[in-house]
């Protein structure tokens, strides 16, 4: 369209200028021909960019006529997807099929996950509450790689993946596959932004269940609720606390300065012992002579470990001896709940996380919140889901078998 202007342009202006050009014209006539020109000219480029404007808003709205929406995925990359899709498979952002789960209040979606994910979803109430998530295939995998073949026989409208492994995103974009990254790092693993995030980015692709607004001011007021709560603890009053987000009898590893384990710590106004560990999580091993020398006030185990708090009161790990370490002397180990998905992560659990670590590192301070009946409203009100108490006492009391990544 704008070619077309563009060449009638052309031959106006050079009309007005032949004709100006014609027999013996006064200095003033010449001018007003010029002008003519300049005018016509601008006058046509105006309908060119309208005409651009006409025909992009006629493309957009013919894709969602088509129920497509372009987004732009956590990995920058702008990609058109399917509205509503109901053929999703999901790889290495692990969280997610639970979040998915929650946020269409269903699995039907899902065709299939890592065998990571579903084995949180066996081992927590995801599975009580969505009893049709076990049927989701997790023959995606080749080892520790991701078949390719197998994807593609199931014909899915999107696949997600962890933004973060570039590789994987550019495998799957050159299997002709239509791929969304999403990011747990991006938000410097701020549990509560990077849910914002998620929920933001399914809002756009499935635009009949968006709930930003609704989930982002609820956990946002319990942070800020706690925030203020424990703004003015004295230095020296805070709770030291380590992580424990893998420990066996081979290796023991923690969260630095750059994991999640920092921004739960500072959530609830405690200090992570191991900040000075800079390595992200698979590289921050630690030793027991660090344990010593850091001699934390409490511990937390995650579900990405079998480990519970009592192979460390009972000294069961390998040849580690924990008796002298302050947590344990105290009996301060706890085991993180394991709601929908491991609450280390961000994820739905995560703003009633944040009041159970709160209540474990402060007790005093928090003796007000009712976290059965925070637990209860939370899910209820955002979610439509009820949380029976036999639920209740599992999510804050995990299996040990929900450690296994298999």
């Amino acid at each position: 369209m704008k070619k077309k202007l563009l060449a009638v342009l052309a031959c106006m202006a050079l009309t007005v200028s032949g004709l100006a050009g014609c027999g013996s014209k006064a200095p003033a006539e010449t001018t007003a021909a010029e002008t003519a020109a300049e005018t016509a000219a601008e006058s046509a480029e105006t309908e060119a960019e309208s005409a651009e404007e006409t025909e992009a808003e006629s493309a957009e709205e013919a894709a969602e006529a088509a129920g497509t929406v372009t987004i732009t995925d956590h990995a920058d990359r702008t990609v058109t997807v399917p509205t509503n899709p109901d053929n999703v498979i999901i790889l290495d952002i692990l969280p997610l099929p639970s979040v998915l789960t929650v946020f269409l209040n269903s699995p039907e979606t899902i065709k299939a996950m890592e065998p990571a994910s579903m084995n949180a979803a066996k081992n927590g109430i995801l599975s009580e509450l969505y009893p049709e998530i076990l049927n989701v295939r997790t023959d995606i995998m080749d080892g520790e790689d991701v078949n390719v073949e197998t994807l593609l026989s199931m014909e899915p409208q999107i696949v997600f993946y962890n933004a973060g492994n570039k590789a994987l995103g550019e495998k799957l974009e050159n299997a002709g596959l239509t791929a969304v990254g999403v990011s747990p790092t991006k938000w410097k693993y701020d549990c509560i932004e990077t849910y914002d995030q998620w929920i933001s980015l399914l809002s756009q692709i499935y635009p009949e269940k968006g709930k930003m607004e609704e989930v982002s001011a609820y956990s946002n007021e319990i942070y800020d609720r706690i925030r203020e709560k424990t703004a003015d603890i004295p230095e020296e009053e805070r709770k030291k606390i380590l992580f424990l987000f893998q420990y066996d009898d081979k290796k023991m590893i923690t969260s630095g300065s750059s994991f999640f384990g920092q921004w739960w710590c500072d959530a609830v106004g405690a200090i992570n012992v191991a900040n000075g560990v800079t390595a992200d999580n698979s590289n921050a091993v630690i030793t027991m002579e660090q344990v010593y020398e850091w001699n934390p006030d409490m511990i937390v185990i995650t579900n990405f470990t079998q480990t519970m708090p009592d192979d460390l009161y009972n000294n069961a790990v390998g040849s580690d001896d924990w008796s002298t370490v302050a947590a344990v002397q105290n009996h301060e180990v706890y085991k993180m709940p394991l709601g929908t998905y491991r609450t280390y992560t961000p994820g739905v659990d995560t703003p009633m996380t944040l009041q159970w670590l709160a209540k474990k590192a402060y007790p005093d301070l928090f003796a007000d919140v009712d976290l059965a009946e925070e637990v209860r409203n939370y899910y209820n009100e955002l979610y439509g889901i009820t949380v029976t108490d036999e639920q209740m006492e599992a999510m804050y009391n995990p299996a040990k078998e929900a450690g296994s990544w298999k």
